[in-house]
């Protein structure tokens, strides 16, 4: 507890609109600091405990998503009392994908709290999205169920989820398209292969064919985000044949 101590001191000597700027996302002012201050704290710190636990965001990022998981799915169930598990399942999914939760982190600009060894500008896009669960995690943990419930109503559902538009929103076309080609007994093969290029970062490029015809290419900093951005080409290639599920 000590460093918690030593950098909420910090915080508020060299950083005075930390806590500031944090209550006007929150809504409320927080009454354990230390979890918020975990919330902002990244690995690269290598901060442990008395105990040797690791202090960082990233079990409050575990709680975080598991409380976004639970308030979504309680206003799915209100919301739309004729969707089954499936529907509701997916409709969850939707709301609660890294996409989403990056978009949401970057809105609330959450980056400019952290505290790491790392610049900025070198982390991935998921850095924005975790920051938020663990920001969620820390205001259930802080303030209990009701404040968290509150608070994802506020910066989620009433901000950004509309069913009918989350209805056609595809959260994964490799997956969309897949179940195409099963249903209409088409072979396809994802050919990925390392495609350094003249980058600095290594890439991956993927041929999609679909019964033995490529149909798209793509080239990311994954094979999942190159398997992803190929789908996507081919699902507009092939939309009028492919059908939306919700």
């Amino acid at each position: 507890m000590n460093y918690i101590r030593n950098i909420l001191n910090s915080r508020s000597k060299n950083d005075g609109n930390f806590f500031l700027q944090l209550q006007k996302i929150l809504g409320f002012k927080p009454k354990d600091k230390t979890l918020y201050i975990k919330a902002f704290t990244h690995r690269s710190m290598n901060i442990k405990d008395k105990g040797g636990a690791a202090i960082n965001y990233e079990r409050l990022e575990f709680v975080g998503d598991a409380m976004l998981g639970a308030v979504i799915a309680s206003y799915l169930f209100s919301e739309v009392p004729e969707g089954d598990e499936g529907y509701l399942t997916k409709m969850r999914s939707k709301v609660v994908s890294r996409e989403h939760l990056n978009e949401l982190g970057k809105e609330l600009n959450l980056i400019d709290f952290i505290e790491s060894k790392i610049p900025k500008s070198n982390f991935g896009n998921n850095i924005h999205g975790n920051l938020f669960e663990a920001l969620v995690g820390a205001i259930f943990l802080d303030r209990g169920y009701k404040y968290c419930e509150k608070f994802i109503y506020k910066r989620v559902i009433d901000a950004h989820v509309d069913i009918e538009t989350l209805e056609g929103k595809v959260i994964s076309y490799k997956s969309l398209l897949i179940e195409w080609c099963q249903k209409e007994k088409k072979t396809f093969d994802y050919n990925v292969y390392e495609d350094t290029g003249n980058d600095n970062i290594k890439h991956f490029s993927v041929k999609l064919s679909i019964d033995n015809k490529i149909v798209s290419k793509a080239r990311a900093t994954s094979k999942k985000k190159a398997e992803e951005k190929a789908s996507k080409r081919a699902f507009f290639a092939f939309q009028n044949k492919i059908s939306r599920p919700f």
